[in-house]
């Protein structure tokens, strides 16, 4: 299968790179800097120079690439909570959620792709007692920094599982922790190992994962 990996760069997008190419899959992966093209290479990943808030660039990558899925990946988020770069990598990842998520889903319209794969998160519910479910609601509530976090999946989900004539699979993650994420240890007690077959577990690699959900539209 070839596959168009939006965000291959990232913690998630690298791992995830690895393990379709150990699947046979044809994996053509996005960043934003020619000067990560060469680690792509290095995972046998063909490398896509694009910047997803151009929407006509982006059409092209898609286009030219003739993916059968595209997996969207895409995230910017340098700074950890509580460190004081937090509420404005915050603000641009809400951007790339909406304005980027709505690209990537037009570029993939007009090339006539019939799957995509998004990468969503799990904590996002609105406050209550027990386990939650993904009908739940959502956080819509919510206020300051976390507002925008809600924001941002909740316009994400939105284009992925709406696009007309496009099969959308949302997979809401939970924590991640290990190398490359914003903790090296689990920051709460883990529920246990990711066992799991599902592309967001694989996705993980050999790093655990708590309450990772998937939706379907």
């Amino acid at each position: 299968m070839r596959i168009f990996l939006a965000g291959a760069t990232g913690v998630i997008g690298l791992r995830l790179a690895a393990l379709l190419r150990d699947a046979n899959h044809q994996v053509v992966g996005t960043t934003r800097t020619l000067a990560k093209a060469p680690m792509l290479r290095s995972f046998d990943v063909t490398p896509l120079v694009v910047d997803v808030f151009d929407p006509d660039a982006l059409a092209h990558a898609v286009a030219t690439a003739q993916p059968d899925v595209i997996v969207h990946q895409l995230t910017d988020l340098p700074a950890a909570p509580g460190t004081p770069g937090y509420p404005a990598a915050q603000v641009a990842n809400r951007r790339l959620r909406t304005e980027g998520t709505r690209n990537l889903m037009q570029a993939a319209r007009m090339a006539g792709i019939r799957r995509v794969v998004a990468q969503s998160i799990a904590f996002v519910y609105a406050p209550g007692d027990g386990a939650r479910v993904e009908d739940d609601q959502l956080d819509v509530a919510a206020e300051g920094v976390r507002q925008l976090t809600v924001q941002g999946i909740v316009a994400l989900e939105r284009e992925v599982l709406q696009a007309s004539g496009i099969v959308g699979v949302v997979l809401r993650y939970g924590y991640f922790y290990g190398p490359g994420t914003w903790y090296e240890v689990a920051p709460k007690p883990p529920v246990g190992p990711c066992r799991c077959r599902r592309a967001g577990c694989a996705a993980v690699g050999e790093q655990r994962c708590r309450g990772l959900q998937h939706r379907r539209g």
